[in-house]
């Protein structure tokens, strides 16, 4: 259990680590290039560093430095299994790497914890099987564990529902220009957080990789390029900006995130747009980005686009006036946690009325009382209750540890909004 401190009148710059998408996607690229990778600020967090295991055990030789890590490219091939690997609940690294392994001999395991037994990957096993690959889940009920047989990519046209996760495409794009023929990929339906794809083309195109693409329903990936060796560095993740955002949203205060520009590809840079629409003031920098808080109101939100920060605007929602609905987030349901319920159930306990709706949430904002919260191992859920602690008193944490999954200096960097 982690009791929060309230805070008054913060005025404050903040640092986060790098981007959790980032750092994903640019070590999958290093471990795919023809040389050794140099990256810089990749978020050291369990989930990302399952990743890095995983890649170790396919072959790929990483050191770590005290500034970067190392990644020795494989040059678009993986060592022969049989492997078995665990990566806990990251839902990035089941995806993206039972993709990316289908360029590997297999047969390859991938398992993970109990949640992440019960989280799809039915579509993108489809598509891979299209490409001429065998993949399967071993309980046959279109989730992990799953195994890939690799080394035998011969189609070259899928099709792919990504109503679920657009991770499913991001596999296939980071597989295709390793691949001998390359591949062209329909997306169905969907894609959901278009702009974690945005994210994947923008790595590949920084690794030197050609694509064509119409939008984001439509890709062809010629074959048999190699990502580049070389220096890459992760920027900041304005994931977890958006939860010091929201405290200076929700206390009335000031904070700068650093490093943080307008330009970045990251979705979750439209947060901002949203408190402004509460009544918050943004100030747009050469070295981040303010946001100082006001009397906030209920607004109106399609967070497709940034689903990850549906449990932060939540929170602001509830010190709001008026009933904010936020939509198109059905998804959320297989996240770490059922997150609608979770975020639904927590604010019932301080005294908020949020409602699940078929594709979102419908919150009322009014005086948020104090309460322990329940995290149910979910990162973003401990973070953005967090927050609220910030101006209401008694709010109380539990498994307070479920941080480390995305941001392990969480704790550390909240309380420095206390001394500023």
């Amino acid at each position: 259990m982690r009791k929060i401190k309230c805070a008054a009148g913060i005025n404050a710059t903040v640092h986060v680590p790098g981007s959790k998408s980032y750092s994903h996607r640019t070590a999958i690229a290093a471990a795919l290039s023809n040389g050794i990778c140099s990256i810089f600020d990749y978020l050291n967090s369990d989930d990302t560093n399952y990743t890095l295991d995983a890649i170790t055990q396919l072959g790929v030789n990483i050191e770590n430095n005290k500034d970067t890590i190392d990644v020795h490219g494989c040059a678009g091939g993986f060592a022969p299994g049989p492997k078995s690997i665990y990566l806990g609940n990251s839902g990035t690294s089941m995806r993206l790497l039972t993709a990316v392994s289908a360029l590997g001999q297999g047969p390859y395991e991938f398992s993970g914890t109990g949640r992440m037994h019960e989280r799809p990957i039915g579509e993108l096993l489809d598509a891979l099987a299209q490409a001429g690959v065998s993949a399967r889940s071993m309980n046959n009920n279109n989730c992990p564990p799953v195994e890939i047989r690799g080394g035998n990519i011969t189609g070259r046209k899928v099709s792919i529902d990504c109503t679920k996760s657009s991770q499913y495409l991001s596999g296939l794009l980071l597989m295709a220009p390793c691949t001998e023929n390359g591949l062209d990929i329909r997306v169905t339906a969907g894609p959901v957080s278009g702009p974690y794809v945005e994210m994947t083309a923008d790595i590949m195109s920084g690794f030197g990789i050609r694509y064509e693409r119409s939008g984001l329903t439509d890709f062809r990936v010629p074959g048999g390029q190699t990502y580049a060796a070389g220096a890459y560095t992760v920027e900041p993740d304005c994931s977890q900006a958006g939860y010091f955002w929201a405290a200076a949203a929700i206390t009335g205060g000031r904070v700068k995130v650093a490093g943080i520009t307008a330009d970045t590809r990251q979705g979750d840079i439209r947060f901002v747009s949203v408190l402004e629409e509460m009544g918050c003031r943004v100030s747009y920098d050469p070295d981040g980005i303010t946001v100082t808080g006001g009397r906030l109101f209920a607004v109106d939100a399609d967070m497709k686009d940034m689903p990850d920060l549906v449990p932060t605007l939540a929170v602001v929602a509830a010190f709001a006036e008026g009933t904010t609905i936020i939509r198109n987030v059905a998804h959320l349901r297989a996240k770490e946690s059922d997150r609608l319920a979770a975020v639904a159930n927590e604010l019932a306990k301080m005294k908020i009325d949020g409602h699940i709706t078929e594709d979102g949430l419908r919150i009322t904002g009014g005086s948020p009382q104090g309460a322990e919260i329940d995290t149910y191992d979910d990162h973003r859920i401990a973070m953005s209750f967090a927050v609220a602690g910030l101006a209401v008193p008694a709010v109380a944490v539990r498994n307070p540890s479920c941080v480390e999954k995305s941001f392990p200096g969480f704790w550390e960097v909240l309380e420095g909004l206390y001394a500023k």
